[in-house]
């Protein structure tokens, strides 16, 4: 139970309406209000009358995972680590808040992203198949002006979301203290959006496996070539539809992870992370050193490429490793 929800439960066990709290503590009523509903949180002189008014420890308001116990005022808080970032409740409100604004956003990018080239598919194929006369050049021209437009806008939205949340970067790699109440809030949010989380993954997931149904009806049907054009021109807007929902779910998903050090930003993630970073520095100078190389003393650029796969995957052997010897 958070904060909140003991604020509310204590005082409709005493029979006081918000108003009747707020005369008690000397504030309004609209404060009482936003405690309530998570809006904000009191501060400690507040906690302290209110553990005093309804007879409880201010422990016992504060900490979510304990039941309610009869006792004094005490002044038993938890202390913070001193190496972790504080974070206070108008800065975890402010980060959730923007994360929902710039995940419709970002989402949208690479909706747009992903559909930029059926334009340039469609006229390719009207300039070859019809039914719409339109030259090849004229067709190849507008569709990539179009995709270039599209990219474009999407790239900006892109870099204009990064620098609004590059405040926040720190919750990625450090470790940090939340102000008391704000797990409990945080976590609220997170079990509420849970169900909606799930449903966007499941409905996503189904998206990207049948929006290829429609190819394979058109092979089976020997269709003419206009039509797997149009099929594909379909694939990519149901897969794009998909994406949106991973990208969209998943950043604000996200969002209360990182608040809760959690998953892939719990802190031994983190820290893991950090010392993979030096790691990842001399890994990658070495591999772009030996494709030069290779490269440049071959002269065939177009299969030394296959360097990049290859060291992508290998790359993630590297760190398991690299964890294991820390480990032992």
């Amino acid at each position: 139970m958070i904060l909140a929800e003991k604020i509310t439960m204590l005082r409709k066990k005493n029979g006081w309406s918000q108003e009747d709290l707020a005369m008690k503590l000397d504030i309004s009523r609209q404060s009482v209000s936003k405690w309530e509903s998570t809006a904000s949180i009191p501060d400690l002189d507040k906690v302290i009358k209110l553990s005093q008014i309804f007879g409880v420890s201010t422990d016992y308001l504060l900490k979510d995972e304990m039941e309610e116990t009869e006792g004094t005022v005490t002044d038993s808080f938890h202390e913070e680590k001193s190496a972790a970032r504080k974070v206070s409740l108008e800065e975890a409100n402010e980060y959730m808040n923007l994360t929902v604004r710039e995940s419709v956003k970002i989402a949208a990018a690479v909706f747009a992203c992903i559909i930029s080239p059926v334009l340039l598919i469609l006229l390719g194929g009207y300039s070859e198949y019809g039914p719409v006369q339109i030259s090849e050049n004229a067709a190849g021209g507008i569709g990539v002006i179009v995709l270039l437009l599209i990219v474009a806008g999407a790239v900006s939205v892109f870099i204009v979301s990064g620098m609004k949340l590059s405040p926040y970067e720190f919750l990625e790699k450090e470790c940090i203290a939340l102000e008391y109440g704000i797990a409990g809030i945080v976590e609220k949010k997170k079990e509420n959006f849970e169900p909606v989380y799930r449903k966007c993954v499941v409905a996503g997931t189904l998206l990207c496996i049948v929006s290829c149904i429609p190819l394979f009806v058109a092979a089976a049907f020997d269709a003419p070539d206009m039509v797997y054009l149009y099929c594909v021109s379909f694939l990519l807007f149901i897969v794009a539809v998909g994406v949106f929902l991973f990208v969209w779910s998943g950043s604000i998903w996200g969002s209360y992870q990182k608040l809760l050090e959690e998953g892939d930003y719990s802190v031994e993630k983190k820290t893991e992370n950090k010392k993979n970073r030096r790691l990842a520095q001399v890994y990658w100078c070495t591999v772009t050193a030996v494709y030069l190389g290779i490269s440049l003393y071959t002269m065939k650029w177009g299969i030394t490429w296959i360097i990049w796969v290859c060291a992508g995957v290998f790359y993630a052997a590297v760190c398991g490793i690299a964890a294991m010897i820390r480990r032992e």
